[in-house]
């Protein structure tokens, strides 16, 4: 089975129990699941921690979930978060409307914990595929643009060298996932490397020195290597 413990799926359901339903497919797939039962605490943690995809009922207390994908997807923040609308609505116009608001896709109650997976599966694959063509975003603060091969931090752009960016390219690439000093340097400069273990450590430092505040989001792992981490 896939490992897919690093991506972050956050239900927002009145329902106690679609919560709880949801969660548990959610986690026996492998990915992490955070629930909300009302809209205040979840725009509140999304300020803090940004989800890899949320499923969002349309039905909900306070704001409901039309105006939570509008405000999501009107803000550079969160645009790029895949959203799954899950309601009991299943008229033409309300999935229309949800879909013209930004969401990624739309499943209808009651439904099949089966094909939500494959939904959820499905839209985490085809977000992969533009975030690997665009840019990515880290901490909230460091964006990084592989088409342009620029880095963004904080709106500020940072000057690196071809090797200092390609280092970021690669950390960047698997959130979480701690690569050796000797992944680095394959990856870097393959079969022709000449250069000691210590080259990476002071591409590292000068890296982190030029990111500013974001240096810290790249993470040292003593004995082993390093990863780049939002917390």
């Amino acid at each position: 089975m896939i490992k897919n413990g690093s991506k972050l799926i956050v239900i927002v359901d009145d329902e106690d129990d679609i919560l709880e339903l949801v969660s548990t497919h959610v986690e026996k797939a492998g990915y992490k699941a955070k629930g909300f039962s009302e809209t205040k605490s979840f725009l509140k943690f999304i300020e803090k921690q940004i989800p890899d995809l949320v499923i969002l009922d349309i039905m909900l207390p306070g704001m409901d979930g039309y105006e939570i994908c509008k405000t999501m997807k009107s803000q550079d923040k969160y645009s790029s978060i895949p959203i799954i609308m899950l309601t009991a609505k299943s008229e033409e116009f309300d999935k229309v409307l949800g879909l013209e608001l930004g969401a990624d896709d739309y499943v209808t109650k009651p439904f099949s914990p089966r094909e939500l997976m494959a939904r959820i599966k499905a839209v985490l694959r085809r977000n992969e595929t533009r975030s690997k063509t665009k840019t990515r975003e880290i901490g909230n603060i460091l964006v990084i643009d592989l088409d342009k091969y620029e880095v963004l931090v904080e709106g500020k752009k940072i000057d690196l060298t071809t090797t200092e960016f390609k280092i970021l390219e690669i950390l960047s690439s698997k959130k979480g996932f701690v690569y050796s000093r000797e992944k680095l340097l394959d990856a870097l400069w393959g079969q022709e490397k000449a250069v000691l273990d210590r080259t990476i450590d002071v591409h590292i430092n000068n890296l982190r020195e030029k990111l500013g505040k974001a240096g810290k989001l790249v993470k040292n792992i003593r004995g082993i290597g390093y990863k780049l981490e939002e917390n």
